[in-house]
């Protein structure tokens, strides 16, 4: 599954019209024409967004500008669109009102309303507009409504008491009700006529202040307690725990550390240990793919940290790079420790080179390939902006020969690194006795950055979660403008460092 949020375009408006059409095939509500949605493409490309699986729009979401003080709180859809004209639309105006959101009844179970809700809120904040404001159908209120004023029925939905398939997921997305509008939207009977006037206020907003800058991307890093789980749906769940806390954070990235799964040891300790970790491999093509339903779900890229696979004959150390838009790649372990070795019968990998995502060029390198430093200059020459190292380490000199490699990393490639790691001890699985880890985010040492080059940190041996903000954009000064210029002043003359395998 491709899954990609972009621009909308004309030619998608066949799929448009049949996913609109499956949208509404109980509500009655009518389908946009091509004609009105040229107009709204040739007016306000930037406010028309649309969801493609496999290359087939099923989800869109389309807006508009207005200058909200010429209509107020008690306006209809009719007189905000301009009787359907789009005429009410100005570059100049404050408020980004929603007209259209809909998604194909056969995917709403991958949250792609709630992607575009983000990119909708994305949007607001790059115009720099005070909100976004839209009337909101209520479509369960029509089972409620010989016992409930509609004013009772939002109360009950905002307490939880009711569930209303939009409202709820409105509420859900920070949008709050700014008033009931009656008759907004003639023929509605599920709603009864009734409506929600929603509003999402935009917190960056300033008269005299853009908004953060498009290349901050947020990372989430998951500092990982080891214990026991009772089954592989108890794993799933404290997975699940994270991504859902980080991406309520909205943020880009979320890493788990290497071999994270290890306590799914447990019912194999009996075994040696290379036989005990071929059984845990076996596992692993099924949490790989709960892992990337979470990524798509929860709009993340969800780094796997590391887990044990198996290809003819041989074990490997892997992690897994599931993008949100549903594609995964992966990555394995070059370098093997000589303990991997010698109770795993681990291999090593071969493959090495940068992957493209939505957010830049990353890296990713597990734990004992962050201390051979051409590893990350070969990522360096492809254009990597932000290196990530998932570990496991059982003694602080293990730990401190990871953290400080990492930093000369940041420094001398001139760019992020985060590393996360596990904590806390795991009785009853062979040779994973003790974690030590303190997960951080590293940087480049010039002026742009904190003095001590660390970003953030968390607290030692405890479980947590790390959110950090990252500039890309620092990135782009340093290498033109820093103090030093580790990259372009190296001595290709003299020596150089070059993949020899592709």
């Amino acid at each position: 599954m491709n899954i990609e949020l972009r621009k909308l375009g004309i030619e998608d408006y066949q799929d448009l019209r049949e996913s609109m059409q499956q949208a509404y095939l109980d509500s009655g509500n009518g389908v946009w024409s091509k004609a009105k949605i040229n107009d709204l493409l040739r007016i306000f490309p930037e406010g028309q967004l649309c969801i493609a699986v496999d290359g087939k729009v099923v989800a869109c979401s389309l807006s508009i500008i207005v200058d909200y003080d010429l209509f107020g709180d008690t306006h209809t859809y009719e007189k905000i669109t301009g009787k359907y004209t789009f005429s009410t639309h100005t570059p100049h105006g404050n408020v980004l009102y929603g007209i259209e959101i809909f998604v194909h009844p056969e995917y709403r179970g991958l949250r792609l309303a709630r992607r575009l809700y983000e990119a909708r809120k994305e949007l607001c904040e790059l115009l720099n507009l005070e909100s976004i404001i839209a009337g909101g159908r209520i479509p369960g209120y029509h089972e409620y409504a010989d016992r409930l004023t509609p004013r009772q029925y939002i109360d009950k939905v905002r307490a939880k008491e009711i569930y209303d398939p939009t409202l709820s997921f409105q509420i859900a997305n920070d949008f709050h009700v700014r008033k009931v509008l009656k008759n907004y939207l003639p023929g509605d009977q599920e709603s009864k006529e009734y409506a929600t006037l929603i509003e999402w206020n935009n917190i960056y907003y300033h008269d005299n202040v853009s908004p953060r800058s498009a290349q901050t991307i947020r990372l989430g890093l998951v500092q990982w307690q080891m214990r026991l789980f009772s089954d592989l749906d108890a794993f799933y769940e404290q997975v699940k725990f994270f991504v859902d806390a980080v991406s309520g954070y909205k943020s880009d990235f979320i890493m788990f550390p290497e071999f994270f799964n290890t306590p799914l040891l447990q019912p194999y300790n009996h075994l040696p240990e290379q036989e005990a970790m071929k059984k845990l491999a076996d596992k692993t093509e099924e949490i790989v793919l709960k892992l990337q339903e979470y990524a798509v779900a929860y709009n993340v890229n969800i780094i796997s940290g590391s887990m044990p696979v198996k290809e003819n004959g041989k074990l490997y150390n892997a992690t897994y790079l599931c993008h949100r838009n549903g594609l995964t790649e992966n990555y394995r372990k070059i370098h093997i420790t000589p303990n991997e070795k010698k109770y795993y019968g681990m291999s090593g990998g071969d493959k090495i080179g940068v992957f493209d995502t939505d957010c830049g060029k990353i890296g990713i390198l597990i734990c004992y390939d962050v201390e051979f430093p051409e590893l990350s200059r070969i990522y360096a020459d492809q254009g990597m902006q932000i290196l990530f190292v998932p570990f496991l380490t059982d003694t602080q000199n293990g730990y401190t020969r990871v953290r400080h490699c990492a930093q000369a990393r940041a420094i001398e490639n001139e760019c992020y690194v985060a590393i996360a790691g596990c904590v806390g001890n795991l009785p009853k699985v062979n040779n994973m006795d003790i974690q030590f880890a303190q997960s951080a985010v590293f940087t480049p040492s010039d002026f742009a950055f904190p003095t001590n080059a660390v970003k953030a940190e968390t607290t030692p041996n405890t479980e947590m979660m790390l959110v950090v903000d990252v500039d890309l954009h620092l990135l782009d000064e340093l290498h033109h403008f820093g103090t030093v210029k580790i990259l372009k002043d190296r001595r290709k003359d003299l020596y150089e460092v070059k993949l020899l395998k592709e």
